[in-house]
């Protein structure tokens, strides 16, 4: 990692998370959109990881990690969880504050730093927004999620994770309740694109379906 510079980390990093998300390849729109970036930018830094073995572009399959770049990846996650719950639990930051903050510091710790971290946490497998934290070895524990959007009218499910991607969309989750671990029950879907009817604990809140799209939900009480 400490051959690669920080743009190409991120790189890495945003690779990896397009392909999590989407189960294919990362596209170079979904690369540029993502690090707002040019998609002439992103073309060219995927040559420069290519020629380093670290990724491999196919035409209309879009851009895959080879092992050597998810391995990569993967050690950024891992610092960018760790420090969002370190920031979190140990220095009081709110949730919707820490994913920036966790982007900057995340080229920068060293492994014993790391390895302090994990361990003053308690070796954590989750982040404040449910994201699972890779372990040190490289694997990562995948988790079972649907969107809240498709849960079906009188179902109820616990929430695992909620997109970090918007702190504005973030602080008003949470001031719903809408986090990790909260169950939640879809009480009405409104017709013709409406929002959705929820009860969180004893309180009712609807919500649009940009906000439902973005929390996803497990069956596992």
């Amino acid at each position: 990692m400490n051959k690669l510079s920080p743009p190409m980390e991120d790189y890495l990093k945003t690779i990896y998370l397009i392909q999590e998300r989407e189960g294919a390849g990362a596209g170079t729109n979904a690369i540029a959109a993502a690090l707002q970036v040019t998609p002439a930018s992103v073309t060219g830094m995927i040559k420069k990881l290519a020629e380093l073995k670290l990724v491999r572009h196919t035409p209309y399959q879009g851009v895959e990690l080879t092992k050597s770049g998810e391995k990569i990846a993967l050690e950024v996650v891992r610092h960018h969880r760790l420090l969002e719950l370190f920031l979190f639990e140990a220095l009081g930051y709110a949730w919707d504050e820490v994913h920036a903050e966790a982007d900057a510091l995340e080229h920068v710790i060293s492994e014993e730093f790391e390895d302090r971290i994990a361990a003053r946490l308690g070796n954590p497998v989750v982040d404040p927004h449910g994201d699972p934290i890779p372990a040190k070895d490289g694997t990562i524990v995948a988790v079972k999620k649907r969107a809240l959007l498709n849960l079906q009218a009188g179902e109820a499910a616990s929430i695992t994770r909620v997109s970090d991607g918007d702190a504005e969309m973030l602080r008003y989750a949470g001031s719903l309740g809408l986090r990790p671990t909260v169950r939640v029950t879809l009480i009405e879907i409104e017709p013709f694109g409406g929002s959705l009817r929820i009860k969180v604990g004893k309180a009712e809140h609807s919500i649009g379906r940009e906000l439902a799209a973005q929390i996803f939900v497990t069956d596992k009480a």
